[in-house]
Parts: C-alpha cells; structure tokens; sequence
C-alpha cells in the first residue's frame, strides 16, 4: 500500500536536514525495513519549505507502533530542532489521498 504526507520544515534548515538524512543512522533503516517500509523518498518544495513524502508500506502496518519505538523517539527528537513538530516532537504531518494513478490505467 503506498502512503504519501507532507511535513513542514523550518526556515534555513534544508541543507541540514538534508545532511542528518544522508548521515542517517543504520539502527533507524533497519527498524523501518523491519516494519515493512519500502521505496521510501522524500522530496522537497523548496518554495514552501514543504516535504512530500512517500513510501510503500504493508497493508498490516502498525503506525501507533512504530511512533513507539525508541529509535523512532530519539530520530524525532533530533529532528525536532528543523521541522514543525508536535509536543512529543513527532513531525506534524499531513496524510494526502491519492486522486490519479498511471499504472492503473495501463
């Protein structure tokens, strides 16, 4: 099942942003593939500071559970300095519905 969302970042903190995510920590790759996250790519627009985000997840995906997990805590919290968070540092992030698909007209 894919899954898009958007994510807001602050002012001036795209280029490290980037760097944390080109930097990002192998315990944190390994929790996502272990839930079954795939194909996973995050864009930005640079205009709106906005990230859009997609990933491929199974239909039996545990998100509550994976907001649980120590590492996904920790990668929160140390995110938190560059994005729009939630009180518990959790990104504030917008699910987006799908209204046209490609593949599914060929």
């Amino acid at each position: 099942m894919r899954r898009a969302f958007t994510m807001q970042l602050k002012p001036n903190c795209v280029e490290l942003y980037k760097l944390r995510h080109d930097e990002i920590w192998p315990e944190l790759v390994l929790l996502l593939t272990d839930y079954g996250i795939r194909d996973y790519h995050i864009y930005l627009a640079s205009n709106q500071l906005t990230l859009f985000a997609t990933c491929e997840v199974p239909e039996n995906f545990d998100e509550e559970k994976l907001a649980s997990e120590p590492v996904m805590r920790k990668w929160w919290d140390f995110m938190a300095d560059l994005m729009l968070v939630k009180n518990d540092n959790e990104p504030v992030s917008e699910p987006m519905t799908r209204l046209f698909s490609l593949r599914e007209l060929t």
